[in-house]
């Protein structure tokens, strides 16, 4: 039952939303001249229903967030009686909170070796800003003003702020703000099956890290700040790197010298098998990233988590850190990600991710790899892509690259599930909590959609 306030009609409903809300990342004339907005009411386990009684199984996790799953009473709970002691107060002036307190001793035994200090913001975008004025503080600190410059990779996605955007390796988010801004250099991604050609994946994820090493003696290893990737690149289609390749960008930005930044947002707890991206692949950074499935999405949070080196200078050195926002910890959502982590532990789900459910999922995605549309299955724990292509002999794209993407992913909500469309990959990141039955069904349900996707675009 539908226990909200809210009683309204869908049509009201649309009528209002196109006629007041700007939505993020959508062309609101088209989505206005198509109808409006899909109206979720409600969510269970891995389910949402829409104000039409539609059942969707989400293979999105919400926006990659919901790891522990809808419907969490406890959540929900912690908030209410988090709330009623101490709804808000903030972390300047010298003061902190017990949940602050205790969430920032859990996240640094929880992260890898080393990353030990923690500042809050409410979302992996100002969380990435705030790396950006860190890393530069600390070099100016250190005596090296000129090391300023990012490196990050095409297709990478970390935030919608300015500095974030700058970030991101995405050409249309930059078209529309000049961006980006000045000290923010991007290369290749490691994306073997769109970039690596007749190499080995191997030796693909040795010249993509070698990318790096040529930028950086291109520019000056004295200009370099800091080189910054998601483990895996989630919103750029779910680019999972050859196993080669982030020992070597490790080794590269110790060679030079240079900050290494582990996105975590996507990654982070429990998405690829391990608690984190980091702990897959062995990296070490000098920050990291966090925020959607700290809280499983139930609150907004984000934290960065800052290496010993960087907080050893800004503790000798640093004086006052004239950055800070109104919700840096949050006292509520600190409550949250608490109970949250409690309840992956409790539950394990970062072992069924790695040893049941991940696997189950590779094993059905492999299953669609002979499918006339699919050129490239891959997957990494609950994160998985599904590449369609116009001719699979020759990884050849569709002219108009994303409008495949796009009809499939209309037939996947018309069929009852919910996945994304990067270009023309259908992606996937399901709550941590799903089963291999429900992975049966929405696995089921784009098959059906590819299906039908190769009927409309004509491939036999």
């Amino acid at each position: 039952m539908n226990s909200t306030p809210f009683r309204n009609t869908t049509a009201h409903w649309r009528q209002m939303d196109s006629a007041h809300h700007l939505h993020p990342f959508t062309d609101t004339k088209e989505l206005t001249e198509a109808g409006g907005s899909r109206v979720i009411t409600a969510a269970q386990g891995v389910t949402l229903t829409d104000s039409e009684g539609q059942k969707l199984i989400d293979g999105m996790a919400g926006l990659w967030c919901v790891n522990v799953g809808y419907g969490r009473e406890e959540l929900a709970k912690v908030a209410y009686e988090q709330m009623l002691e101490l709804p808000y107060y903030n972390t300047f002036f010298g003061t902190a909170t017990p949940s602050s307190i205790e969430l920032s001793e859990r996240l640094a035994k929880l992260t890898p070796k080393g990353l030990d200090r923690v500042f809050y913001g409410v979302s992996g975008s100002d969380a990435n800003d705030t790396i950006v004025r860190t890393v530069r503080h600390f070099w100016n600190l250190e005596g090296k003003p000129s090391k300023k410059t990012f490196i990050s990779r095409e297709y990478a996605y970390h935030g919608s702020t300015m500095a974030a955007v700058s970030l991101c390796g995405m050409s249309a988010m930059h078209g529309q703000a000049d961006l980006p801004l000045p000290g923010f250099e991007h290369i290749m991604p490691p994306y073997w099956y769109d970039y690596g050609g007749s190499q080995t994946p191997e030796d693909f994820g040795h010249r993509a890290a070698q990318a790096l090493e040529d930028k950086i003696l291109e520019l000056g290893a004295d200009t370099i700040a800091a080189f910054i990737g998601e483990p895996i690149q989630g919103a750029g289609a779910v680019i999972i790197p050859p196993e080669s390749y982030w020992p070597e960008i490790q080794k590269i930005c110790r060679k030079y010298d240079i900050l290494l930044i582990a996105d975590e947002v996507i990654c982070g707890f429990g998405r690829t098998g391990q608690w984190f991206g980091c702990d897959t692949y062995g990296i070490e950074p000098d920050f990291m990233t966090l925020a959607k499935g700290i809280t499983s999405g139930y609150l907004p949070l984000s934290a960065v988590m800052v290496g010993d080196r960087v907080a050893k200078t800004l503790y000798d050195k640093g004086g006052e850190f004239y950055h800070g926002y109104t919700y840096s910890g949050h006292p509520v959502c600190c409550a949250v990600a608490l109970k949250n982590i409690e309840i992956m532990e409790r539950e394990n789900l970062v072992e069924r991710t790695r040893e049941e459910t991940g696997p189950h999922l590779a094993a059905l995605l492999e299953d669609l790899r002979g499918h006339p549309l699919v050129g490239e299955v891959r997957s990494q724990g609950l994160l998985g892509a599904v590449e369609m292509v116009k001719d699979k002999a020759t990884r050849t794209h569709f002219d108009n690259l994303g409008k495949a993407g796009g009809i499939c992913r209309d037939h996947c909500f018309a069929n009852g599930g919910i996945m994304r469309a990067v270009r023309d990959s259908m992606v996937m990141s399901p709550p941590l909590t799903i089963t291999k039955a429900e992975l049966d069904k929405l696995i089921g349900i784009l098959r059906k959609s590819l299906d039908q996707t190769a009927k409309d675009v004509g491939v036999a």
